[in-house]
């Protein structure tokens, strides 16, 4: 019987990264499929994924023609997903940044939620290698979103989360505007407004050591008008619309 989760990993010259990371999911106590989203990455990592998954059936591969966005990147995996039988599924970065070993946590406190997100600053700051104006511009944004949307959420700009199937099934992927990081913001506002139950869950973030950040000032303005958009969609609410 094929495992209950995924964990989508969107890749783009994450050669080095690659390999440990899925050493690292494949090898933990609870059975997950991985499935690589790769953005035709110069540097060979589609190449090296498909390797993987000729020898591991847990292993799969999407390619995609060229570097369109970290959102686009998950729509198409979390597209594939649904296609398939998958209860839980996962957003993870394929830089090592975030702990496979945390995976097991997520699953079990998605048996009383549909989306879990993991925070970088429940109970105190839990940030490694970060240089200080890249943690306060990360503080400044959870506050800023916060602020507008009125969403509870500690960090809601992180890229670890799980989704339930049916959380997934609320969205329409082929309407998600953003694509960098707004995207997360987004996603999330979209379910917590639907009335759907959304918890944090306390993990440590590690900057990645290898390879290179794709944040850019294109990015952080993309975020900044996202969260005045999610409003008025919301009908100016600063809850979620279930709630009256």
């Amino acid at each position: 019987m094929p495992p209950d989760a995924l964990i989508v990993v969107p890749t783009y010259n994450e050669r080095e990264n690659l390999p440990r990371l899925i050493e690292r999911l494949r090898a933990l106590p609870t059975p997950v499929d991985v499935l690589v989203v790769d953005d035709n990455s110069p540097d060979g990592t589609g190449q090296l994924a498909d390797d993987m998954a000729r020898r591991d059936p847990g292993i799969h591969v999407l390619h995609r023609p060229g570097k369109e966005g970290l959102g686009r990147a998950y729509c198409a995996g979390f597209a594939w997903a649904l296609e398939r039988s998958y209860e839980c599924i996962f957003e993870m970065d394929g830089d090592l940044s975030h702990n496979p070993d945390d995976v097991p946590r997520f699953l079990e406190a998605s048996r009383d939620a549909d989306l879990v997100l993991g925070s970088r600053y429940t109970r105190g700051i839990r940030v490694i290698n970060w240089p200080l104006h890249r943690l306060m511009l990360s503080l400044t944004a959870a506050k800023y979103v916060r602020m507008i949307t009125g969403m509870p959420f500690t960090d809601p700009t992180g890229g670890y989360k799980c989704f339930r199937r049916k959380a997934l099934q609320k969205i329409d992927l082929r309407n998600v505007r953003s694509n960098g990081y707004s995207f997360q913001i987004e996603l999330t506002h979209i379910i917590w407004r639907s009335g759907l139950r959304v918890i944090e869950v306390p993990i440590i973030f590690t900057d990645r050591y290898q390879g290179t950040s794709k944040m850019s000032s294109h990015i952080v303005r993309e975020a900044l008008l996202m969260v005045w958009r999610l409003w008025i969609q919301n009908g100016l609410r600063r809850r979620p619309r279930s709630v009256e």
